[in-house]
């Protein structure tokens, strides 16, 4: 492990359109202690030859010998990271600048090992829809039970803190999965750092465009497969989340 550095964990599959994009809103950052572990699940577009443009010996490339799906390309990613700290950004979102600077400033001032930050939505085109997403100061177990408040392209936590973290094979919220195992340890806490610095893409393709049926299920399969509940419970945390989840539009997103 290495005191400092950022390693950023980024699967990908087929995004070539948006890939350049993403790597460079990392190589900008102000920040400039990181790596960046790109993932490929056999894409079947250029994205070989958008990552062979850029020359920087932090960004490292590894492709799966066959199509696994979003969970084990995040497993992978983790297994290679050599940083003290893990942030992830999916290849078809946006950093801004800053936005490792602040967050490490935010969390070494203040203690903590766990934080995320507010973000907006852009377009498949990448124009702003005018939406920011924020959330609850603190999110403790409690909280991340009732609804997933943390956008996954904002979250960093501290790897000395939490250990390796590896998730079941689960085709969807497998970054929900991610959160729900940091939670297993005790007494963890997410803080909000409260400024907007990451974009967020709104694509046709995303779990947001899922019909309800299909969110259900998925909700489901998260807490009984991968959170190991029991049918009771993954049931009543399922139906929480589409409640919750409801209200997370009207009080967080403005």
């Amino acid at each position: 492990m290495t005191e400092g550095l950022v390693s950023v964990i980024m699967p990908s599959w087929n995004t070539g359109e948006y890939l350049a994009e993403a790597i460079q809103s990392v190589i900008d950052q102000t920040y400039t202690k990181w790596e960046l572990i790109i993932v490929d699940d056999c894409s079947t577009d250029q994205t070989d030859e958008i990552i062979a443009l850029f020359h920087d010996d932090r960004i490292r490339y590894f492709k799966n010998d066959r199509n696994s799906g979003a969970a084990l390309a995040r497993n992978r990613a983790l297994q290679k990271a050599c940083g003290e700290w893990i942030a992830f950004l999916d290849s078809d979102d946006l950093w801004n600048p800053e936005k490792l600077e602040k967050q490490i400033d935010f969390m070494l001032q203040n203690g903590y090992v766990f934080s995320y930050t507010e973000y907006e939505k852009i377009d498949e085109g990448g124009n702003a829809l005018g939406i920011v997403v924020t959330g609850p100061v603190v999110i403790r177990k409690k909280e991340i039970y009732r609804y997933d408040y943390i956008g996954h392209l904002t979250m960093m936590y501290n790897v000395k803190e939490f250990g390796m973290v590896q998730i079941k094979n689960i085709s969807k919220n497998n970054d929900y999965a991610i959160r729900l195992q940091l939670y297993k340890r005790d007494g963890a806490c997410c803080y909000l750092l409260n400024e907007n610095l990451a974009k967020y893409r709104i694509r046709k393709k995303s779990i947001s465009h899922d019909s309800l049926l299909k969110k259900i299920k998925s909700h489901y399969e998260l807490f009984r497969i991968c959170d190991s509940q029991s049918v009771w419970l993954a049931g009543i945390f399922t139906i929480r989340n589409m409640f919750y989840g409801v209200l997370k539009k009207i009080r967080y997103e403005r």
